[in-house]
């Protein structure tokens, strides 16, 4: 006789160990789809969207109301895709920063702008209250700008209309100190030291007037935590609340560096190719750009693509990854191929969002890698200067 229960218990545990394996791989592909099913029709309404706000001195009080809704509940339901995306890699430890030096207060501004329609939504006052020499910290620009945006939507959604919120900067030690504060009614005293867990929420009314997932806080957590720093909560009932996050400070550059803005003040139009196989985001696309006096093309699948660059010899091409025919990484390796285009801009425009996405996109040859709905002030970063002259 032999005793063989080690033995069965190692090879149950293998067994267990594969099937989980393959429900994490299977859940993997399943957010991918999701992000890019998810995103697509996000991101030509939000073109749509920019496209009225151009006409906006045209409007009657009708038309501007209804713009206004339909762009509140667009950036509403992006931000709710992205946590959704985002804590689901965060917590499988498949997320990496991007880090830079940066002014934080920079960050600040544009996170504040993020959530102004929000805020005047809800009739609140937003004071912002920045020092006035730059603080420098080493992150992720996109990724910071999410945990306070996170931290101000929180505040808008929970503090009652007409309310007071405060964004402010400072510097304690080696540390830059942002917190954000608001007059709404208190986080109950059961639920504060369990704030930043997943899922977790106070009691609501059947009616969810404030909305949210129960994921925001345990993103900003994660994020902070990603950047060495650490975020934690006060309050009191009837008090308001309090988010204080604090970041390790980073030694200034050496020389100013041009903002993400200069490509965008020089008013050079630029020959711009759209690639994607929905119908209406390439033409909202297109339009916006046109809007703006660049010369823009189409084109909805791979081989038109390539046929329309030869042709149009463009400075940029936008080009959506899961194309018919012919794939979007396959159209960026087949253009690097040709010394014409060895100095073309090449970015995708995707709603598959994850890092092992943007690995791919970067080994076939893309420059950017923005996600579905594009901001078009994110879109207008990306642009070259100036044209670049695709000749060999």
């Amino acid at each position: 006789m032999r005793d063989i229960t080690e033995r069965r218990q190692l090879q149950r545990a293998k067994a267990m160990a594969e099937v989980s394996a393959d429900l994490h791989r299977r859940k993997d592909e399943f957010l991918a789809m999701l992000s890019h099913e998810l995103r697509n029709p996000l991101a030509p309404i939000a073109n749509a969207v920019h496209l009225l706000r151009l006409q906006q001195h045209e409007e009657n009080p009708v038309q501007r109301q209804a713009r206004a809704i339909i762009e509140r509940q667009v950036a509403h339901l992006s931000h709710l895709v992205n946590d959704l995306l985002e804590v689901s890699r965060i917590t499988a430890g498949r997320i990496r920063l991007q880090c830079e030096q940066i002014d934080v207060r920079a960050i600040l501004e544009r996170a504040a702008e993020s959530v102004r329609p929000l805020v005047a939504q809800h009739r609140h006052q937003l004071k912002v209250e920045l020092q006035t020499e730059p603080v420098w910290i080493n992150a992720d620009p996109v990724r910071m700008e999410q945990v306070i945006v996170n931290l101000l939507n929180n505040a808008a959604k929970y503090t009652e209309d007409g309310g007071r919120i405060w964004l402010r900067l400072r510097t304690v030690g080696g540390e830059a100190v942002v917190s954000v504060s608001d007059t709404g009614p208190g986080i109950p005293p059961d639920l504060l030291p369990r704030v930043f867990e997943l899922f977790s929420q106070a009691e609501r009314s059947l009616d969810r007037s404030q909305g949210g997932l129960g994921i925001g806080l345990t993103l900003v957590q994660r994020l902070v935590e990603l950047h060495g720093g650490n975020v934690e909560a006060h309050s009191a009932p009837g008090k308001g609340s309090e988010f204080i996050v604090r970041l390790p400070l980073a030694q200034g550059p050496a020389s100013e560096r041009p903002g993400p803005e200069a490509a965008t003040k020089s008013g050079t139009a630029l020959r711009i190719l759209v690639v994607d196989d929905n119908l209406d985001q390439a033409h909202s696309t297109a339009m916006l750009l046109g809007s703006s006096g660049h010369a823009v093309r189409v084109a909805h699948t791979g081989p038109t693509a390539l046929d329309v660059a030869a042709e149009f010899e463009p400075d940029v091409v936008l080009l959506d990854i899961g194309l018919p025919e012919l794939d979007g990484y396959e159209v960026a390796r087949r253009l690097r191929e040709q010394p014409r285009f060895r100095n073309l801009r090449l970015v995708a425009i995707t709603g598959y969002s994850q890092e092992s996405d943007r690995r791919r996109s970067r080994a076939a040859g893309f420059d950017h890698h923005l996600v579905k709905p594009v901001d078009l002030q994110k879109l207008q970063e990306v642009l070259p200067a100036a044209p670049i002259a695709n000749s060999p």
